[in-house]
């Protein structure tokens, strides 16, 4: 992989993980035309999540301390006997649904083998699915009745609801994970706001465990074919790219703006089961079917 083409996916990545328009998508995509799809370009994929995941913390560095002052307090309210379920605030409300919404995450852990096959296989036709469900789920958000709930009115159910849509739909290549969870909320009746920040906030742990287990098995041969300089600039990219992107997500928040990913989404879809199916037909990709 050169540098060019780790800074390249870096910025893919920073501009693609916050729009509803999936970066995992984005980056499969990407790797399947350039020639670094495989093991090697799921590892890369999950150094640039660390990237924006740093941009989340910057973004919303006061929340996500609030929420851990939060959490502080209810720890000590429980031991000295205090805590009081129906006096709770806002915020604690939304610490608390957030360790909720972290539960699904369990399914992710069990299916980690069969996501990891569509974002590795030599096809793109998949893609173009996942982007089609990623345009009906926004579709139907951007069609339902506006929500009025906040951190304080967070459900249990609203909370599983977003989590199960994190962890059974987000993995999949083409869905938007940000796009999914954002929708879930909204079809649960929460104020944009909060449906943008809860699912901001609960990627989180979803991002940095999914990030950690690759550390984990990481080997030298994964090093050497990605390269410790590409993998230093693809992280510092796409935070800063990313950083810059929470700010059109603020504006899309703002300016109801949903339909626009909707379409976008719907037809590259589109494009991408016809590149997919003509590929499938002739053999090769369609790079190659071309420049040959």
């Amino acid at each position: 992989m050169s540098y060019l083409e780790a800074f390249l996916q870096a910025v893919l990545q920073g501009l693609t993980e916050f729009l509803p328009v999936s970066s995992s998508g984005h980056l499969s995509l990407f790797q399947h035309f350039t020639g670094n799809s495989g093991e090697t370009g799921v590892f890369f994929s999950l150094m640039l999540h660390l990237g924006t995941l740093i941009a989340v913390f910057i973004a919303f560095r006061k929340t996500i301390w609030q929420l851990i002052l939060e959490v502080l307090s209810m720890a000590v309210d429980i031991f000295t006997g205090k805590f009081s379920w129906k006096n709770r605030t806002p915020y604690r409300n939304m610490a608390i649904m957030l360790i909720l919404g972290c539960v699904p995450m369990v399914f992710t852990l069990v299916l980690k083998d069969f996501y990891t096959g569509f974002s590795a296989d030599d096809g793109i036709l998949w893609e173009g699915i996942f982007f089609l469900v990623t345009a009906v789920l926004m579709y139907l958000a951007d069609h339902c009745v506006k929500g009025v709930k906040g951190p304080g009115e967070i459900s249990s159910r609203t909370a599983l609801t977003v989590g199960a849509a994190q962890a059974v739909l987000a993995p999949l290549p083409g869905v938007s994970r940000s796009g999914s969870t954002i929708s879930a909320g909204l079809l649960s009746g929460l104020d944009r706001e909060t449906a943008v920040q809860f699912s901001f906030i609960l990627g989180i742990p979803a991002i940095l465990g999914g990030s950690l287990s690759e550390l984990l098995d990481m080997t030298s041969a994964d090093l050497a074919a990605t390269g410790v300089g590409q993998i230093v600039i693809g992280i510092v990219v796409s935070a800063v790219v990313g950083l810059l992107a929470i700010k059109m997500v603020d504006y899309i928040v703002k300016t109801d703006k949903f339909k626009y990913f909707v379409w976008y989404t719907a037809l590259l879809g589109i494009i991408v089961i016809a590149v997919g199916i003509f590929e499938s037909i002739v053999g090769m990709n369609i790079v190659t079917y071309f420049a040959g």
